[in-house]
């Protein structure tokens, strides 16, 4: 899918590039996100830390309570997507080390 053919991801982009803070990210996944929505986004992303890890997919529906097509998907962006889930997770885990 091209995301320049769906209307207003341009805005979407701006929008979570403009947050500063924590409090702001939280303000604007709450106004744009039902809670479905947001525990679904969490879960992937614990289910990408996860396979970053090695874990098994046993050991991780345990722990998250994701399906196994989940976990597939989400090792599949993982392995083969643009990269998003290893930037992200490098950057966390270096936060997390200061």
């Amino acid at each position: 899918m091209k995301f320049d053919e769906i209307k207003g991801y341009d805005l979407l982009v701006k929008a979570i590039l403009s947050v500063e803070t924590e409090e702001e990210c939280e303000a604007l996944i709450s106004d744009l996100m039902t809670i479905k929505e947001i525990d679904d986004m969490a879960q992937r992303l614990l289910v990408a830390k996860l396979l970053s890890e090695q874990t098994v997919y046993s050991k991780i529906v345990e722990e998250t309570g994701a399906s196994t097509t989940t976990i597939s998907r989400v090792n599949r962006a993982y392995v083969y997507g643009e990269g998003g889930y290893k930037r992200a997770l490098r950057i966390i885990a270096e936060e997390e080390k200061k």
